[in-house]
């Protein structure tokens, strides 16, 4: 096991001392998303303390080191959690800017994970890949955010019945869509 153990340490070391720039940069672009998330969502009184900051630290830091792993879930989960944790448990009221923040922020943390999922750590690479990477990722977050914020107008404008049934067949076209996607990716 202690074999194992030096095996890894020094492939890390290795990876280290190859490392470039923009491979680098992505990576603290996920932790910096990461930390981000998990501050617009944990309440900060829990964040405080160290037996709920170091979980959240080591899943945000689990995509950093391993991207093409279960890290950015965890972070998703974590964010999650910290959401319903301070929302639901400590009474906070749920506000917009938080709510897109988070959006804006699991995102960019999802596709800069992704990003450096396929991109080594000794990659020599332009600066472009990851600046045309993220234009198009914000592009993504500005046009979420107008589409929630004109659906939370109707939503003040619209009530009842017809508002539920809305929200149903929104959930069913969702799940369908998941569903077929799913399913086309296995025949692949």
């Amino acid at each position: 096991m202690l074999n194992g153990v030096n095996r890894r340490i020094d492939r890390w070391r290795t990876a280290a001392g190859r490392a470039t720039v923009v491979p680098f940069t992505v990576r603290l672009g996920i932790a910096l998303t990461g930390l981000l998330t998990v501050g617009v969502s944990w309440p900060a009184d829990l964040m405080a303390d160290p037996k709920f900051m170091l979980p959240a630290l080591a899943a945000v830091f689990w995509p950093v080191a391993a991207p093409r792993g279960r890290g950015g879930t965890a972070v998703a989960l974590t964010a999650i959690a910290g959401w319903l944790i301070d929302t639901a448990g400590f009474g906070s009221p749920v506000e917009l800017w938080r709510v897109l923040a988070l959006a804006t922020l699991l995102y960019l943390g999802h596709t800069l994970t992704a990003l450096a999922a396929v991109l080594p750590y000794d990659a020599i690479v332009n600066f472009d890949v990851p600046a045309l990477w993220l234009g198009r990722a914000l592009l993504v977050v500005l046009l979420s955010a107008v589409v929630i914020v004109l659906a939370l107008g109707l939503t003040a404008d619209l009530g009842g019945e017809a508002f539920q049934l809305a929200t149903l067949v929104g959930l069913v076209a969702a799940t369908t869509v998941t569903m077929v996607l799913t399913r086309m990716a296995r025949r692949e």
